[in-house]
C-alpha cells in the first residue's frame, strides 16, 4: 500500500505502452489493460518491475464487464490511485462518406467506454476521498480537423464530461488531468478506421515524424504527478490551440488547406 497504483487502458502499444514502462520505472505499481492479452504480457515483461504489473485484459465496448474489472484492479494491489484513460481509436474519413455505424463506433469506444469505466471506479475514489483521472484526449479535442469528424467529437465530449467531473468532485479530492497529444510516433493512424469501418493500414507522414512515445510518456508522467488540469504535448502543432483560441478565422483558413491525411 506504500506504492501508488496506476491503471492504464490501451496499454498494449503506443502511448499506453510507453506510459506503463515509464510509471513502472518510477516505482509505481501498474495495471495494464487492452484487448490483446499477448501484447500486454509482452509489455509487462519489458517493464522495469514486472512483478508489480498486473495484466487485466479489457474491451472498452464490453461495459457489463467493468464492475468486475474494477473489483479485480482494486483487489490486486489494494487500491487504484490514478486511472489513465488511453484506450481508443482514431479516424480517417470524410463526413459525407462515413456511415453512421462508424460514427457510433467511435463514440462507443472513445467516449461511452471511457465514461462507463470512470463511473465504475468513481465510487471507490469518492469513498476514499482521493483519486485522479488522467485522460488522453487529443489536440483535436480542442480544435477541428478534416477526416476526423467523429473522432474529434468524441474527444471534445471527453473534455465536457471530465471538466464537469472535476467541478462536481472537487470536495472529494478527485483530480482530473486532460492530456492533449499532437503528432506522436505510434500506429494510431495505421489503426484508424475509414468510412466503411476498416483500418486505414498506413502511417500518416506527420505521425511518422512526430514525438516519440517515450518522450510523450515522460510529459504525461510530469502532468499527472503535478496534477495539472490540462496539457498539450507535441511539436509546433500544439500552437494550433492558441491560434484557434485567439485568431479563429485565421485558423479556419489554415486548417482547410492543411495536409492532414
Amino acid at each position: 500500500m506504500t506504492k501508488p497504483v496506476i491503471w492504464i487502458t490501451g496499454a498494449s502499444s503506443g502511448i499506453g505502452e510507453a506510459a506503463a514502462k515509464k510509471f513502472s520505472k518510477e516505482g509505481y505499481q501498474v495495471i495494464i489493460s487492452a484487448r490483446k492479452e499477448q501484447e500486454l504480457n509482452r509489455v509487462k515483461d519489458e517493464c522495469a518491475h514486472p512483478s508489480e504489473v498486473l495484466v487485466l485484459p479489457l474491451d472498452l465496448t464490453d461495459i457489463p464487464s467493468f464492475e468486475s474489472k474494477v473489483t479485480q484492479a482494486i483487489g490486486y494491489f489494494g487500491q487504484v490511485n490514478v486511472m489513465l484513460h488511453n484506450g481508443g481509436i482514431s479516424q480517417r474519413s470524410l463526413i459525407r462518406e462515413t456511415g453512421l455505424e462508424v460514427d457510433r463506433k467511435l463514440m462507443e469506444v472513445n467516449f461511452f467506454g471511457t465514461i462507463a469505466l470512470t463511473k465504475a471506479l468513481l465510487p471507490n475514489f469518492i469513498s476514499r476521498k482521493t483519486g485522479q483521472f488522467a485522460v488522453i484526449s487529443s489536440l483535436v479535442g480542442k480544435i477541428e480537423s478534416p477526416y476526423r469528424s467523429s473522432y474529434a467529437a468524441s474527444k471534445h465530449a471527453l473534455h465536457g464530461f471530465f471538466d464537469t467531473l472535476r467541478a462536481e468532485h472537487h470536495l472529494d479530492n478527485i483530480a482530473v488531468t486532460m492530456i492533449c497529444p499532437g503528432f506522436i510516433r505510434t500506429n494510431v493512424s495505421v489503426n484508424a478506421i475509414t468510412a466503411d469501418g476498416t483500418a486505414l493500414g498506413q502511417m500518416d507522414e506527420a505521425q511518422a515524424n512526430g514525438m516519440s512515445p517515450e518522450d510523450c510518456a515522460a510529459e504525461i508522467f510530469s502532468a499527472i504527478t503535478q496534477k495539472k488540469e490540462e496539457v498539450y504535448i507535441g511539436g509546433k502543432e500544439t500552437m494550433a490551440i492558441y491560434l484557434k483560441r485567439f485568431l479563429p478565422s485565421v485558423f479556419s483558413k489554415i486548417i482547410r488547406k492543411a495536409k492532414v491525411r
